[in-house]
């Protein structure tokens, strides 16, 4: 049971982070750049499928060198990677009025908004399944993250904390690439969900000890090795992000970077740079249990997601572009979501320009 004094610290910190009026400016901005970041991620799923069917090759092993020359070339792969630096711009102006407390869950409308886009233009509707795996992944950062922030003390980052992270940034990299260089053949969604979200938990940390650094004109050389070190992980993250695009469908990736990539931050956070010392017992169990919930979500997705089930053959899962439609049939609560999506939004704006009526729906994701 948690003592009184723990519970009414909890419940002040609860207050004062709803307190700022400056909160009615970060809240709006969170909630536009998690649908930001929504749209961009089916803007380039779609930029990337559009790639594959124009050079002949599945870039499940990676993407080609020509195939990300063509991706820069895709109308939808631009738009795409413009309204991701959007969602970014949105993030850091929301975290500039409102706590993380409030900003870093608002971050988990992204994976549901994408969840429904996806419903709406691939024709794949969720399953029970799904949506449970969903739920987990949302309600499981949440706590999450609420638990860090609640407890979370920052203090200035020495110089042996930020060679320990960067030391542990090459170790990931090195984990990583090797594994994608031997073992890629074999890879799936996954691998590379996980691992672009391990590398922007690391981005996310970096950026953060770099803005703190620069406020303080704390400005050397290992500072702009964390710099580099930052830009090369987000470079790597991208290119990751890029190919689970053409291995699974947007919103499992999307749902793959909101859980681990504040997960790997937070741990930093913990273990490297002490920020949960304070922290009492029961939170760190809290943490490990609602972690596990989001990161099972993840894999429950992966493994369940109807579009990732329909491709592989195991259901015989209806698609968009199938005619027929029982009307008779009862409609569950996913169906009855997709269809008000679909009276709101008819006619998803995801083609590029030029686009023939000839491309099978897979292809227009």
């Amino acid at each position: 049971m948690w003592a009184m004094g723990e519970m009414e610290t909890v419940g002040d910190k609860l207050v004062g982070a709803f307190a700022s009026p400056d909160i009615l400016i970060g809240i709006p901005l969170a909630l536009v750049g998690a649908v930001f970041m929504s749209f961009g991620a089916q803007y380039q799923h779609r930029g990337v499928a559009k790639v594959e069917k124009l050079s002949g090759t599945a870039a499940t092993q990676g993407l080609t060198g020509s195939q990300l020359k063509r991706l820069i070339s895709r109308p939808s792969w631009v738009i795409g990677t413009v309204m991701l630096g959007l969602a970014i711009v949105c993030q850091l102006l929301a975290l500039s009025f409102a706590p993380l407390i409030v900003v870093q869950p608002l971050g988990a409308i992204a994976l549901v908004v994408t969840t429904l886009l996806n419903a709406r233009i691939s024709g794949h509707n969720p399953t029970g399944r799904s949506l449970t795996a969903i739920a987990a992944c949302v309600g499981g950062i949440f706590v999450f993250v609420t638990i860090a922030a609640l407890f979370a003390t920052e203090s200035p980052v020495s110089d042996g904390q930020l060679i320990t992270i960067l030391l542990l940034l090459l170790g990931v990299a090195v984990v990583f690439v090797t594994l994608w260089a031997w073992f890629r053949s074999r890879m799936g969604a996954l691998f590379y969900i996980m691992a672009a979200g391990v590398f922007y938990g690391f981005v996310a940390t970096l950026a953060k000890v770099v803005i703190s650094r620069i406020q303080t004109g704390d400005f050397e050389w290992l500072t702009f090795v964390c710099l580099a070190a930052l830009v090369a992980a987000a470079i790597v993250g991208a290119y990751f992000v890029q190919t689970a695009y053409s291995s699974g469908p947007p919103d499992l990736v999307i749902a793959g970077l909101t859980v681990v990539d504040p997960i790997v931050a937070i741990l930093i956070g913990i273990f490297v740079l002490g920020e949960a010392s304070d922290a009492p017992t029961w939170a760190h169990v809290a943490f490990c249990v609602v972690g596990g919930i989001a990161v099972w979500g993840v894999f429950q997705l992966a493994r369940h997601h109807p579009q990732v089930v329909s491709a592989s053959q195991e259901l015989p899962i209806p698609r968009g572009s199938e005619p027929f439609v029982d009307e008779a049939a009862p409609k569950t609560g996913s169906v009855r979501v997709t269809e008000a999506v679909a009276k709101v939004w008819p006619d998803p704006p995801i083609k590029d320009k030029g686009d023939g009526q000839t491309d099978p729906p897979a292809a227009g994701r």
